[in-house]
């Protein structure tokens, strides 16, 4: 199903209108400071053309798990302080509702922009609460989510409120941020020039079947690292010493192998240490030769190879999740091995796209964020679209 977009609402229809935008700014922020602002200027081709046609821009985000509750150390003031040096003009109310956001809305002139407190503060919010939705519907005249991370939430801001605003005969759009993550997500699952690779790494298998299943008929390489790979080890019959495995999905995981056949590929060594910490004694053997008193913490050399030969070969590919414990160096050369194989793919025409807060982080710490064709904003939103769910702060939208 195809949404509408802001761009395709008819000419004019922003000038002096009141237009709701739920935005994803739930950024890390570090002694009152935002520390890492990919998030905010995410959404600055969105904020643009709406002030560039007149709209009065009214922001709406959640930021952390207040549960409900005020909690200074979860406001959103810091946010709207990093959006004004980034050349936001940008007013902020510490209110979500009531009296004092109405007056700043009203106040706002053509092409003015307006942060409104944490949406979380709100009990409501998490809660999907109508009234809450219809309090906020009425502050606007458009709505448009430009929030994929939040889109597979049914809240407040992400439900409710658009729900209002259409009975109203009001808009409810998606913004460029969601536009492009339907886009490059959908035409990954939909129509992928082949070869088509998906790389999942990250803990448990249990968090990732569902994807699994949806991309196995389809994909023609299936990459498995990071811990997850250590059930599919115990399937196999190996030991794997003390390494995270999940014992009540080994039948699944040698049920996983049998369907997919020689489309999964699993790493062939690993790097282990007896304790996941800095300063650890490292060393690297097979898979079959994993001592028991070490544990699994990335992948091997020869792993790394043997997956950037397969990355190479595709056209179009997936990556969710890291292949060891890559916040630790020693235990980092796997993931930012696969982000460099990731990188030089799209180099040579790939169509590559990469999900999850982990996966994104990675390539960051690899300065090759910049090389890979689309970076999802989104980490539990992109791996529900991928399982091929309804996600209902996209559901809940106009249709084209």
């Amino acid at each position: 199903m195809r949404k509408r977009v802001l761009n395709e609402l008819n000419e004019g229809t922003l000038r002096g209108r009141r237009v709701l935008v739920r935005v994803d700014y739930n950024v890390p922020v570090e002694n009152g400071r935002v520390t890492d602002d990919t998030r905010l200027t995410a959404t600055f081709g969105t904020l643009e053309y709406i002030r560039q046609r007149g709209g009065r821009t009214v922001l709406l985000s959640h930021l952390g798990r207040p549960k409900g509750k005020r909690d200074p150390a979860f406001s959103l003031e810091p946010v709207a302080s990093r959006l004004r040096e980034l050349g936001v003009s940008v007013a902020f109310v510490a209110e979500v509702r009531g009296a004092a956001v109405k007056r700043a809305v009203d106040s706002l002139a053509e092409g003015g922009c307006l942060l409104l407190e944490n949406v979380r503060f709100e009990a409501g919010e998490e809660k999907d609460d109508a009234g809450l939705g219809q309090e906020l519907a009425a502050l606007g005249d458009v709505y448009v989510n430009d929030a994929f991370g939040t889109a597979h939430r049914a809240h407040a801001t992400t439900s409710a409120l658009p729900s209002a605003m259409r009975a109203a005969g009001k808009p409810a759009v998606a913004g460029f941020l969601i536009e492009k993550e339907l886009k490059f997500l959908g035409a990954a699952l939909e129509r992928p020039e082949r070869p088509f690779a998906a790389i999942l790494g990250g803990a448990k298998i249990s968090g990732k079947i569902d994807v699994v299943e949806a991309l196995l008929p389809s994909v023609d390489a299936l990459l498995i690292g990071g811990a997850m790979a250590n059930t599919f080890f115990r399937a196999l019959g190996l030991e794997v010493g003390k390494s995270l495995v999940e014992p009540d999905r080994v039948d699944m995981a040698a049920e996983l192998m049998r369907r997919a056949g020689t489309k999964l590929l699993l790493p062939v060594d690993c790097v282990v240490a007896a304790e996941a910490e800095a300063g650890a004694a490292v060393s690297v053997c097979a898979r079959d030769a994993v001592p028991a008193d070490q544990r699994i913490l990335d992948i091997g050399p020869a792993s790394v190879a043997r997956f950037r030969e397969r990355i190479l070969e595709a056209r179009t590919l997936l990556w969710n999740g890291p292949m060891g414990l890559f916040e630790i160096a020693a235990f980092a050369a796997g993931t930012l091995g696969v982000a460099r194989a990731v990188a030089d793919a799209t180099r040579l025409g790939a169509v590559t796209v990469a999900g999850g807060g982990d996966t994104a982080a990675a390539l960051e710490q690899a300065s090759l964020a910049g090389g890979i064709t689309h970076v999802s904003t989104g980490g539990g939103a992109s791996l529900e679209f991928l399982e091929g769910r309804v996600l209902p702060g996209i559901a809940v939208l106009d249709d084209a």
